[in-house]
């Protein structure tokens, strides 16, 4: 990935570089993110400020286009067949517009003929949609992290990219939708699709299938955790989580430790529990700020006596060790493994009287795999076969599985089956509380962050820079 990703950047980067310098810029200011969109917009006679535009998510597609034409107008390729080049064949046109020397930088472009230019603009916010939302569907989404289900691995406020191309991209359910929208129509309530027609649904050849510890979205499988609509699959709401689980595997967590076929998997550094932090008083905002915490670190805090205040917190274990260092926090320890029955906790029957941390062993549905239909194997898989295994007519009565009105005695899945986890452990709602995670659920591999915001931070603090492109593991 890291090859083929230099290879597309790499000729653009270069590219670039010799067309500031026609530009009467330095080359080297091509190479460095950010700062070489704010020479671009120095090129075009536009202000500094603009690229923050350009980081509004869906707004911020169409400037970043808008302003890539004007930076081709430029050095005189106004034309759409120009835009279509440079925005789709970057690391071939580009390095082609740097060399030749029959182009030149001459000067920005006329922003009052541009504006008296209606059916030019028109073409470019044609194309700017239907490339943002070819890149959107078939190569990469962006999406930004709301929850603290996957601390430490990711942040709430981390804006990251999601491949496409790993595990191929699905082929469209849905076609009567609005451009780049999801459920909705943006500030609103009012629904972007329409479900007249529903399409069959494919996935083309991805570079790698979904393995053991990726970081993947996916299509949340529950009604209820889709607003209680039934969205089409590629509709519903995208979740984020690490795969804990592929086809065929054997899942079981003991004492909070998960296995895949007996081994333990190797735990994402940062990962979270629950924690009972002893204090002397409440902690105000200021100390939490200084300890590294904020309101989501904290599930609880009450005050049992005089003196003396206790908070569940969602800590790892070096965050936990820093806190017994600090004078005013009486104790810090590890809330012990959950025992007994959770009825919250996946399949919700008697078959399975586990928990958040003990659960299992369960085995993951595999496409080709067979079961006997009986009381028990219906309350693991029951209603995966009737809700998301592609059966038209399939229904559970009585203890019994009926598909197009014949009682079946065995069955055979259609489609591979995920297990999902989030790495905060005891503040994620996740595979254990709703079971599978259906393949044609799948929407792609979490790439890299390209943007981190602490929303508990001041303004001059906000941006988390060490963040910046890094891989998601």
């Amino acid at each position: 990935m890291l090859i083929l990703a230099a290879l597309y950047i790499i000729p653009q980067l270069i590219g670039l570089w010799k067309l500031f310098e026609k530009a009467g810029r330095k080359g080297w200011e091509a190479i460095i993110p950010f700062y070489n969109l704010v020479i671009m917009l120095k090129i075009v006679n536009r202000p500094w400020w603009w690229l923050f535009y350009v980081m509004i998510p869906l707004i911020g597609q169409f400037i970043y286009i808008g302003v890539y034409w004007e930076f081709l107008r430029a050095y005189g390729k106004g034309r759409i067949l120009d835009l279509v080049l440079g925005f789709l064949f970057a690391p071939i046109y580009l390095p082609y517009l740097g060399f030749n020397k029959d182009v030149s930088y001459v000067g920005p472009p006329s922003h009052e003929r541009v504006k008296d230019s209606v059916q030019e603009w028109s073409e470019a916010i044609g194309f700017a949609v239907i490339a943002a939302t070819l890149i959107r569907w078939l190569i990469m989404e962006a999406y930004t992290i709301p929850t603290p289900s996957m601390e430490n691995s990711l942040l709430v406020g981390d804006f990251l990219f999601v491949s496409k191309f790993h595990y191929g991209t699905r082929t469209p359910k849905t076609p009567l939708q609005v451009p780049l929208t999801h459920q909705k129509i943006w500030f609103t309530n009012i629904p972007s699709y329409s479900k007249a027609v529903q399409l069959p649904q494919y996935r083309l050849p991805g570079i790698s299938h979904v393995k053991r510890e990726d970081v993947v979205v996916f299509n949340v499988p529950p009604i209820r955790l889709n607003e209680g609509v039934d969205y089409p699959v590629d509709l519903k709401t995208n979740y984020i989580k690490r795969c804990v689980g592929i086809s065929g595997d054997v899942i079981e967590i003991k004492n909070k430790q998960v296995f895949a076929n007996g081994t333990p998997l190797t735990n994402p550094p940062g990962m979270r529990f629950s924690y009972k932090v002893v204090t002397k008083e409440f902690i105000n905002d200021k100390n939490l700020e200084k300890l590294g915490l904020d309101s989501d670190d904290i599930g609880y805090a009450t005050q049992p006596e005089q003196n003396k205040v206790e908070y569940m917190m969602h800590l790892d274990s070096a965050k936990a060790g820093e806190l017994r260092q600090v004078p005013y926090i009486t104790s810090v320890e590890e809330f012990p493994a959950q025992n007994g029955r959770d009825p919250d906790i996946f399949s919700h029957s008697s078959y399975a009287p586990w928990n958040r941390d003990n659960f299992g062993p369960l085995t993951i549905p595999k496409e080709g795999m067979t079961i006997s239909v009986n009381d028990s194997t219906l309350a693991f898989y029951g209603e995966t076969i009737v809700r998301y295994d592609h059966n038209d007519d399939a229904k559970v009565e009585g203890g019994k599985l009926f598909i197009d009105g014949k009682e079946q005695t065995s069955y055979t899945f259609n489609q591979n089956y995920y297990f999902m986890m989030g790495d905060n452990r005891h503040d994620s709602l996740d595979s254990r509380f709703w079971g599978f995670v259906p393949e044609d659920h799948i929407v792609g591999k979490a790439f890299f962050i390209w943007l981190s915001l602490d929303k508990n931070a001041g303004f001059f603090s906000k941006v988390r820079w060490s963040r910046f492109f890094d891989l998601i593991e």
